[in-house]
């Protein structure tokens, strides 16, 4: 097996005094799809923060290429960080600026290209996402599998070796959302990146995922392959398999879940 491009190790991460990563391990391995499942709230957006350097940990380290990016800085975090494409939650594209200008940018802002090598660039990336032709449109013209698409294609501009994907298919439709989840498998085989999705989401989990990281309250408590994940005895893991409620749910929801019982 080749070395690990990601090692996180012990990694603590604190809002005043809640602790959202309570000390975590891993490892991310080369040209593999890594999908860390958990619930809502569990820590999962704040990891990939954490990887892509927009946030710096309470405690531990994040290697990237042997660089650590809870305490590089200047031209070393920045050359890390060109080499990681992220797509995030919403897209994230910029509402006054077109398509193509969007996708455009991290080549404007990086390299010393020629404005016609950007613009043949931005065309092949909007191509490869099935946004052929929409670089004149406005982010408030697209769709939201669109949106999500153009965030995917500007994450891909600096041909990066490790994507990124947060939350890719929420808040779309099935069909749409499946197509996300097609697209980010066809890219990690033609370029073979190392792509780190969070989801929530187990029919994203069953097309991507080479391996799957269970997150709950800010630990992991599941590595492990597709087959490995699905045997597990571990409660956590079978709740999220057969969609159990959680126990642990307020006193509210309990009783109304209680009258829906009784009918």
């Amino acid at each position: 097996m080749h070395d690990p491009i990601i090692q996180i190790r012990g990694l603590r991460t604190r809002y005043g005094r809640q602790e959202i990563i309570r000390g975590i391990d891993l490892d991310i391995y080369p040209r593999e799809t890594l999908v860390i499942l958990g619930r809502s709230g569990c820590g999962k957006s704040t990891l990939l923060r954490h990887i892509v350097g927009l946030q710096r940990p309470t405690q531990g380290q994040i290697l990237v290429k042997e660089v650590d990016m809870a305490a590089a800085a200047g031209e070393e975090r920045d050359g890390v960080c060109k080499k990681i494409g992220m797509l995030f939650q919403g897209g994230a594209l910029f509402n006054s600026m077109t398509v193509g200008e969007n996708v455009a940018l991290p080549l404007e802002e990086h390299t010393r290209l020629e404005p016609s090598t950007i613009r043949i660039m931005t065309r092949l990336k909007l191509e490869m996402v099935g946004l052929a032709g929409c670089e004149d449109l406005m982010p408030a013209q697209l769709s939201g599998g669109m949106k999500k698409r153009a965030g995917l294609a500007r994450a891909l501009a600096m041909d990066p070796d490790i994507l990124l994907c947060d939350e890719p298919s929420a808040g779309l439709d099935p069909i749409v959302a499946v197509g996300i989840d097609h697209l980010i498998r066809k890219l990690q085989q033609a370029f073979r990146m190392t792509i780190v999705v969070v989801t929530h989401e187990l029919e994203s989990v069953w097309l991507i995922a080479d391996r799957i990281a269970l997150m709950h309250a800010g630990r992991f408590l599941f590595v492990g392959s597709q087959e490995e994940f699905k045997a597990s005895p571990l409660p956590e893991v079978r709740q999220f398999l057969e969609r159990q409620p959680d126990p642990n749910q307020p006193e509210g929801e309990r009783y109304l879940a209680s009258l829906v019982g009784e009918r």
